[in-house]
């Protein structure tokens, strides 16, 4: 054999032993991910702004791979404070359950006083905020909020006002409304249902004279022309929504519906902070984006002790509104 064959024959040797080796060179062991299942705690009826907001939620945090499959509990009724108490106490300890609340949830434990305490949970993140939209059904004699506004001063008893729990703030915002123009806001007849699809039926069907409701829970029926809109709650005018403010009418009414979202009694400092990043990374997710656009939200997130003291401040300042309106 010429030298030039013996090397490659060598080469050839050496190049099988090699292939050899790393075919039986054992394969790393992939160890399989963790199926994280979520648990979104609703106390409101299907339909309405707590509801579309859990939902939204849990369907970003599937779409940003924080949660393999989301789980949903309605439990609806005085102002979320059904739901809360069962909250506390089903899910105590449980690192994988958030309850859905907000303003409305301060308002019915201010006037419900129920033995049943926010402060039992854990605070996880405030999420997004609205304002609050008054309509008439299509069909109302009522044209503009100055006419019902004109009624609720000759015979308060006479407006029926529909929307959310007691305490919640379609219910202050009446409240203030009657008290700028002279009427004591405890003849306001008010009509609460457990949430804004209720609200939205009662509307439609006449039930009310006026209902009030975040917008976004009455936009698909005012823009197909089945309700009027009065009037909202924001200081100045929202994008893309062609209703005057109370504000701007005269009426210096201006509250907003901020939800947010709280974790189970008794869960560790770290799995509090595991919440909340599960959170934060679902309010990036493309799906929470078009939830916001959709629903005419403003996004407004917040977590950690800037939540805590948040809240707080909330509480002290809804009672003070209601206290000024009448309603405590």
């Amino acid at each position: 054999m010429r030298r030039d064959e013996f090397c490659k024959y060598l080469a050839a040797l050496a190049a099988t032993a090699a292939g050899e080796a790393v075919a039986r060179k054992p394969a790393r062991k992939e160890v399989p991910r963790e199926t994280v299942s979520l648990k979104i705690w609703i106390p409101a009826n299907p339909g309405g702004g707590w509801d579309t907001t859990g939902r939204a939620l849990g369907k970003a945090m599937v779409e940003a791979g924080a949660a393999d499959a989301v789980q949903y509990t309605n439990k609806g009724g005085a102002g979320g404070v059904i739901g809360l108490a069962q909250f506390t106490s089903s899910a105590r300890r449980d690192p994988h359950a958030l309850m859905v609340m907000g303003a409305v949830m301060l308002g019915g434990i201010i006037i419900g006083e129920p033995p049943v305490r926010l402060q039992a949970c854990t605070p996880i993140a405030r999420l997004a905020s609205e304002y609050n939209v008054f309509a008439v059904p299509a069909n109302s004699p009522f044209r503009t909020m100055a006419e019902v506004v004109t009624q609720l001063k000759k015979d308060p008893g006479s407006i029926k006002w529909g929307g959310g729990s007691r305490g919640s703030t379609e219910h202050v915002a009446a409240c203030l409304l009657a008290r700028g123009v002279g009427v004591d806001p405890k003849k306001i007849n008010y009509v609460a249902f457990r949430g804004g699809g209720e609200a939205s039926a009662a509307v439609l069907a006449g039930d009310v004279t006026i209902g009030g409701s975040g917008y976004g829970e009455f936009a698909d029926s005012i823009q197909a022309g089945k309700m009027r809109a009065l009037g909202i709650t924001s200081a100045n005018r929202l994008a893309n929504v062609a209703v005057p403010t109370l504000k701007e009418q005269g009426w210096n009414v201006v509250i907003r519906n901020w939800r947010g979202v709280y974790g189970a009694p008794g869960i560790s400092g770290e799995e509090r902070e595991n919440l909340a990043d599960v959170v934060t990374r679902a309010c990036r997710a493309h799906a929470w984006r078009q939830a916001l656009e959709a629903n005419f939200w403003t996004p407004d997130l917040l977590t950690g002790r800037g939540f805590d003291a948040f809240v707080e401040q909330e509480f002290k300042d809804l009672r003070t509104l209601m206290r000024e309106s009448g309603m405590i």
